[in-house]
């Protein structure tokens, strides 16, 4: 009994200095507390990010149902910007990550430095787009006349300020790939404590603020999201960080630019085809109708908050191999992801369990409309039941980026997106009529294949020999 209150005491004073940031060695010591180390507040990171989606959806589904489905669409397309977004900071990872690890920690602040200015420029291609022709994209995503006059102002101002959240991607995968993980979990704090005060106020109005719909979510979010983004770039340059920037540092470093890049594109690549398989699958949704488009929309946000947290730790996992591969230690590396891969999947099985008894309660949560909710459980419980799959595989995969082994994760994706689960869902859903269970099958069954393949090409050890 004593033991048990010790180590329950342990791990409080752990988590403590978890999200305080005090621990800076992970190349050496216990790979168990590394791992704790840095996933406690990145998983509390990721957990922030999520629930930006999960706030937006809860104060917008009482606006109306096509408010709902508009977010769904928009959402479908602004992951292409988290793609290129996710793209860069695989790099900025692994390339810190390295830098920080070889102890060369100049090195590290001038790759940060060509990471924001390359964020910048592709953030204004897309706000350009995203300003002149919100309707037109929602017309392409399958939306319906009313759902794109009431809908199009949210996803003007999202894809408008896109910035903050590239911004927010790229800073905070600076600060993982330094080690400095709970600063981008506090930096995702100040963020969604705003967005969870302004939504309300810009959804439903609030004195001298007039009542914006579901136009409101998106300027809410982006003023949290670029107020973070302002909290960031103070911590670089005032050195609290081990990434420390000077003005002197803010120029064009083509060396350093040209091998960002390089280690990018396959980043970019792998998020891309994933996320742009997510658009079509979103794009097969649409041919049921607003109530299912609906009901997958909430579906996906609640998943994402429990998704989350796997993330984290595959970002823990990234962050160790990047350090200890630039540390000279790949076993250590390796056996770093074999322990945050088991944890990874015990997590996502506690949590498929609950999806898979509580959907239709969790569901209504959001919404009372009786089709909304059918579908949404519906989805929750088929994708829930690859959850161990899905936890194990993220970790895996995203250990190869830590290591600058961009590529492989994007054949990986290739097959299992493109060449199985579009054909799979479109067959299923449409060809054989099952609907949107068909979709929802198909994602479930492409995560497995994910992680399966995977494990299978880690184990070969290729990635212990890139150099970024």
């Amino acid at each position: 009994m004593q033991s048990n209150k010790i180590s329950i005491k342990q791990f409080f004073i752990y988590f403590k200095i978890a999200i305080s940031g005090k621990e800076q060695e992970f190349t050496s010591g216990s790979i168990r507390r590394a791992v704790f180390m840095l996933a406690v507040p990145m998983i509390l990171e990721m957990l922030m990010e999520s629930i930006f989606a999960i706030v937006d959806i809860f104060y917008v589904s009482k606006v109306s149902v096509n408010a709902v489905a508009t977010i769904g669409l928009t959402e479908s397309v602004i992951t292409l910007v988290y793609a290129v977004a996710i793209g860069l900071s695989i790099a900025a990872t692994a390339i810190v990550a390295r830098r920080i690890g070889e102890k060369d920690r100049e090195g590290a602040s001038k790759a940060a430095v060509q990471v924001i200015f390359l964020g910048v420029f592709v953030a204004a291609l897309i706000s350009v787009l995203g300003i002149l022709y919100p309707k037109e994209i929602l017309q392409l995503m399958g939306g319906e006349p009313e759902l794109i006059a009431e809908g199009y102002g949210y996803t003007q101002v999202l894809l408008g300020g896109n910035v903050t959240i590239m911004l927010l991607f790229l800073i905070n995968a600076i600060f993982r790939g330094a080690g400095d993980a709970s600063i981008a979990m506090w930096a995702l704090v100040l963020s969604n404590g705003l967005n969870i005060i302004l939504d309300p106020m810009f959804i439903f109005g609030f004195g001298l603020i007039p009542a914006y719909g579901v136009e409101g979510a998106a300027i809410a979010t982006t003023i949290g999201r670029g107020t973070a983004v302002i909290f960031q770039i103070f911590i670089l340059f005032y050195g609290w960080s081990k990434i420390k920037i000077e003005f002197k540092d803010l120029v064009l470093r083509v060396a350093v630019m040209i091998n960002l890049i390089k280690v990018s594109i396959g980043g970019i690549g792998q998020f891309l085809i994933g996320t742009s398989s997510w658009v079509i699958l979103m794009r097969i949704m649409s041919e049921f109708g607003s109530e299912v488009l609906a009901g997958y929309t909430i579906a996906i946000r609640v998943m994402m908050f429990t998704i989350m947290p796997a993330w984290g730790m595959s970002n823990a996992a990234a962050t160790l191999v990047g350090q200890n591969l630039g540390a000279k230690k790949p076993q250590r590396a390796e056996d770093s992801v074999w322990k945050t891969g088991k944890y990874s999947a015990i997590f996502m099985g506690l949590v498929s369990l609950i999806y898979l008894v509580f959907a239709p309660q969790i569901i209504s949560w959001f919404t009372q409309e009786a089709e909304v909710v059918k579908n949404g459980a519906l989805c929750l419980r088929i994708i829930a039941a690859g959850y161990i799959f899905y936890g194990y595989g993220m970790v895996v995969i995203n250990s190869f980026n830590g290591a600058g082994d961009t590529k492989t994760p994007t054949w990986i994706n290739f097959i299992c997106f493109w060449l199985f689960q579009l054909p799979f869902a479109y067959i299923t859903a449409l060809t054989f009529d099952f609907g949107p269970i068909g979709v929802f099958m198909a994602i479930t069954f492409a995560e497995l294949l994910i992680a399966v393949i995977g494990i299978i090409w880690f184990k070969k050890g290729y990635w212990k020999s890139v150099k970024v």
